[in-house]
């Protein structure tokens, strides 16, 4: 294909475990004895490095039986043994409180030096719910309202140290200008916080802020508040609409579209050839629990995939009503059901199509077929960059980086060295302003904290 001059791809990789393929643990050549090392997320972290990747990403929910790491605490390790690569940590809007977010996330960028994002999710399901000793999982429409308001108090509670409040005066024995730190008095629908925070404004000013969905409620979150947006597309077509309908309601916001990036999730199995790619593809295929895939999967229908043969169609006609599914990801079922549907799938090619990408798009072939394929999506604006997913840690990931980002920079689609140190230099995003900063400079004479000498 013709190279394209301008436009450059974004790439995060996504952590999880052993790799994204259903089966990947099962694999000769996965570790998942390794899942809790933290010296198995520095090597992943260390490749993403070398391949100048944009972040790391870390997905996280609070129930369930899975092997994953706290976000904060594997970041914060991997922010020690990084340099440039930027650090994503998922963290639910409803089952925290604004001023520990806000704390933790100011931490982690002052750790990083300016390498923190924040993945900004309403929460999972009920089994969370019951978790933090709530008797019921809000619905989508309030976990939204609770998630606005949560992200505002974050970013006032981040505003509420001016950039120059630090003075270190050590004549006079100050070290903080106290009339340059403010208290937010925040009271909303549902919380109250008073402030300021107990930590400085971080380095990037906010981390970085990602917003992961594609429901109504997330694209409208997502126009208002987010920076990055990663989704689950798995054609062009409906990634364009996505593109086309996200970037269309930032304008009401009084936001331009390249302050927000729009990557969905790939899963490549990548060789030199299509015919090695396939046979990657095939043999990770045997290795899948079909008992298992088909008890996952029947969850979006109102029937037992069970019940059907293999090699007949997917019953799209069974599903269950979009929207339906109040637990999970409840934008996904709408994703994988149309997939099914357009491509006409038996149940034994949507269980191969969900365990290698689980809703997320797929793509098996050569290394110049993958080049193709990402330069089409950013060239007819279906994306802005990708969230990959390999199949398996680390061959996924290396074949990637060593041949995959090569053929991309030779086209000039992706960076040969890291733009600057932060992550936001690196994603083109400016730094944003304090906001109260002009409030505070008329209000700070009348409401004075007492200066604090140590």
């Amino acid at each position: 294909m013709s190279s394209l001059t301008g436009k450059k791809a974004h790439f995060n990789v996504f952590l999880r475990g052993s790799g994204h393929h259903s089966a990947a643990w099962k694999h000769p050549d996965s570790a998942p004895q390794e899942d809790l090392s933290l010296e198995y997320y520095v090597e992943i972290a260390r490749i993403a490095e070398r391949g100048l990747f944009d972040s790391l990403f870390t997905a996280d929910n609070y129930s369930g039986l899975g092997r994953r790491l706290e976000p904060f605490t594997l970041l914060s390790a991997l922010a020690a043994l990084t340099e440039r690569v930027g650090l994503i940590a998922t963290v639910s809007t409803t089952y925290n409180d604004p001023y520990h977010v806000a704390r933790k996330f100011a931490s982690l960028d002052h750790i990083s030096k300016g390498r923190a994002a924040w993945n900004i999710v309403t929460g999972h399901s009920q089994a969370d719910a019951e978790n933090f000793g709530r008797d019921e999982h809000p619905d989508v429409e309030k976990r939204y309202e609770i998630g606005n308001e949560f992200v505002e108090i974050t970013k006032q509670l981040w505003d509420s140290w001016e950039e120059d409040a630090l003075i270190y005066d050590k004549v006079k024995g100050v070290s903080i200008d106290t009339n340059k730190v403010h208290e937010i008095k925040f009271r909303g629908q549902y919380h109250a916080v008073k402030g300021p925070l107990n930590i400085p404004r971080p380095p990037q000013g906010y981390p970085v802020l990602v917003q992961a969905g594609s429901s109504e409620g997330g694209r409208e979150l997502a126009a208002k508040t987010a920076e990055v947006i990663f989704t689950a597309q798995q054609t062009l077509g409906a990634a364009q609409e996505f593109y086309t309908d996200v970037k269309s309601r930032l304008s009401k916001y009084g936001r331009s579209p390249h302050e927000l990036l729009i990557m969905p999730g790939l899963s490549p199995i990548v060789a030199d050839t299509e015919a090695e790619a396939r046979e990657i593809e095939e043999e990770f295929n045997g290795l899948l629990n079909t008992k298992a895939a088909l008890k996952r999967l029947s969850s979006y229908f109102e029937v037992d995939l069970s019940e059907y043969s293999l090699d007949a169609p997917v019953p799209v006609d069974k599903a269950k009503p979009f929207g339906s599914i109040k637990s999970g990801i409840t934008s996904r079922q709408e994703v994988v059901v149309d997939a099914a549907r357009r491509d006409q799938m038996t149940i034994r090619q949507f269980i191969a199509r969900s365990a290698a990408g689980h809703g997320h798009v797929s793509f098996t072939g050569s290394v110049l077929q993958t080049a193709d394929f990402i330069e089409t999506w950013i060239k007819e604006n279906g994306a802005d960059g990708f969230n990959i997913l390999p199949h398996i840690y680390f061959g996924g990931l290396e074949t990637f980086v060593n041949k995959v980002i090569p053929e991309l920079q030779n086209r000039g689609l992706f960076r040969t060295e890291y733009e600057g140190k932060t992550l936001r230099e690196n994603l083109g995003l400016s730094r944003p302003e304090n906001k109260n900063r002009a409030i505070w400079a008329k209000t700070q004479q009348k409401e004075k904290l007492e200066t604090y000498a140590d």
